[in-house]
């Protein structure tokens, strides 16, 4: 659970998650929705997005938003200020460990691709990514060989996608086993499994804006819906669940506010800044 203990404590920072928690199935975020964050933003109260997303393809909502404050984008790999471009918080994989993931995907002969240099890099084509393409309209660049963009750039994020449940959690263990210490993991849709560097989360991301915003801890907000909220969640003072969020999320919430199809995010606003 979030440090909260009460309605009357005074939020000065809001994260928020974009996908199935601010935005609705159509991947918009609804009128009321960007009235009331831009109303509390007015009261003086720094509201910003925390996604899973690319950071370019976060820009054009914080846009929507007028938001002019860093965005914790690819997980909390990468804290980014929208208008500036100025970097907060960076954390990518080192290239030793990268090349050890991705070798033991290949030797197990599963499809993964990376972000990197806020590109998306794939040697194959999959379903996942082509949804990726039509939600976000970023397409994949397609190379032969991952370990020369290495070379270039360190991964934000490597994510290996499965045929089945049962193969993610055996790779998962494995990876866990070999290089656990130096990673953080997350479980995604369709069988996927989101591997970072172990100081690459909502949560710290999220402690570095505040610390930037001179905030403690117990005056931030974190409202979202997935496992790559909870760290967020369980860190601000106040950590909100939408309606449709996971049980595991809806569990470490301190209130459970309506599903992002109900302008959920509206009633938190409401009920813990006014």
């Amino acid at each position: 659970m979030g440090t909260g203990t009460g309605v009357n404590m005074s939020i000065k920072l809001a994260a928020i998650d974009l996908d199935d928690t601010l935005l609705d199935s159509r991947h918009r975020i609804s009128p009321a929705c960007i009235k009331a964050i831009q109303r509390v933003n007015k009261q003086g109260v720094h509201v910003i997005l925390a996604t899973g997303r690319m950071y370019r393809a976060t820009i054009p909502y914080a846009q929507q938003l007028g938001l002019d404050l860093p965005l914790i984008t690819y997980q909390g790999a990468l804290v980014k200020h929208g208008y500036s471009g100025d970097v907060l918080y960076e954390r990518t994989i080192g290239m030793d460990l990268a090349l050890k993931i991705t070798d033991l995907l290949e030797s197990r002969r599963i499809d993964y691709h990376i972000y990197a240099n806020d590109q998306l890099y794939t040697r194959k084509l999959v379903p996942v990514l082509e949804k990726h393409t039509r939600v976000t309209g970023i397409e994949p660049m397609l190379v032969k060989d991952i370990a020369d963009i290495f070379k270039e750039s360190l991964p934000l994020e490597i994510m290996a996608v499965f045929e089945r449940k049962s193969q993610r959690q055996d790779i998962e263990q494995k990876i866990i086993n070999l290089y656990g210490e130096h990673l953080h993991m997350t479980k995604f849709k369709y069988d996927s499994l989101e591997i970072m560097d172990r100081c690459a989360t909502k949560a710290r991301a999220l402690e570095a804006v505040a610390a930037h915003l001179n905030i403690h801890q117990h005056e931030v907000m974190a409202i979202g819906d997935s496992y790559n909220d909870l760290p967020m969640i369980r860190w601000a003072g106040i950590g909100v669940a939408v309606g449709n969020a996971h049980p595991l999320v809806k569990e470490a919430a301190d209130f459970i506010t309506g599903s992002n199809e109900e302008d959920g995010v509206i009633l938190a606003l409401e009920k813990y800044i006014g």
